[in-house]
């Protein structure tokens, strides 16, 4: 029950909600799990490079990790190294 509004609910409801919140998805709202390979959707400029990541660059072998901020995806991408990217700008293959 909580205390400021007064709204009970079941331990069957908590969990479903802690579910949901683990659920990480890509653009197109396909759930994605560790080991998958995601393209990038979109030109990203990195920091203190003179190129961007480009439209359509694959990236294989992703780590999700819940506890970055809003960069849930930790990856290593070809000829830039390792770096963190956000879910919204990945499609899954």
């Amino acid at each position: 029950m909580c205390p400021e509004c007064g709204e009970e609910w079941t331990a069957l409801d908590a969990s479903q909600e802690v579910e949901t919140e683990s659920v990480i998805r890509d653009s197109a709202g396909n759930i994605l799990s560790d080991g998958d390979t995601v393209t990038v959707i979109k030109d990203l400029k990195v920091k203190g490079r003179p190129t961007s990541i480009k439209v359509g660059t694959k990236v294989r072998n992703i780590r999700l990790v819940r506890d970055n901020g809003d960069h849930d995806i930790d990856c290593k991408v070809d000829g830039f190294g390792a770096m963190y990217l956000k879910s919204s700008v990945v499609k899954k293959i």
